[in-house]
């Protein structure tokens, strides 16, 4: 069994969305000072690194992240690249989904590091057609779905109006096209809005 994983490291130097709680450690026991044990409290937005959205994020009625039904996170993934320039919007993918759990790799948010600002975002039209075809879960390799200066997100409406999980914040570099098993479970954080997730591709046989 061979794990591919799309999981940017977290660390206090992970971009985050200006604004946003960026990820703190603070270390209240340590082994090497002669504590008994080492102990860390975390402090962090929860859209940080790869993590699913609950519908809560984007719909005043919509569930929170405990209660999304974690089947849709597990099972067949159809990875689809998508040449597109920073900044744009997505208006036409190069060929159907074959699976109901989809992910698009862009390209254009390479450093999870740096802040760049100039992903690229999806048109709702496209999330309507994905809706359409089966699809129940979105991942990119973007912090958003839509271009971060959107300020009326089209797109997390688009999911919102469709029923589209959305799952952000991937690494997919050297990942081909292709169908493998995604496995990308968001913690049970009673009434929170998103989750970390650590996602991971398993390459079918």
């Amino acid at each position: 069994m061979t794990l591919i994983d799309i999981s940017p490291a977290l660390s206090p130097s992970i971009a985050v969305f200006p604004g946003d709680s960026p990820l703190t450690r603070e270390v209240l026991l340590d082994l090497r000072n002669d504590d008994n044990l080492t102990l860390s409290t975390l402090r962090s937005t929860v859209h940080i690194g790869s993590h699913l959205d609950a519908p809560s994020h984007y719909d005043a009625e919509g569930d929170t992240i405990d209660a999304i039904d974690l089947q849709r996170c597990i099972g067949p993934c159809d990875v689809m690249r998508i040449d597109v320039e920073r900044g744009s919007v997505i208006e036409e993918l190069p060929r159907d989904p074959r699976e109901e759990r989809l992910i698009l790799a862009t390209g254009t948010h390479p450093d999870p590091q740096h802040w760049g600002g100039d992903f690229a975002g999806i048109d709702p039209g496209i999330i309507e057609k994905l809706s359409a075809a089966g699809v129940r879960l979105l991942g990119v390799d973007t912090p958003s779905v839509d271009v971060a200066s959107s300020k009326d997100l089209p797109a997390h409406d688009a999911c919102r109006r469709t029923g589209i999980l959305i799952l952000e914040g991937l690494v997919l570099d050297g990942v081909a096209d292709g169908i493998y098993e995604l496995i990308a479970l968001p913690l049970k954080l009673t009434g929170f809005d998103a989750s970390p997730v650590r996602a991971v591709l398993r390459e079918l046989e």
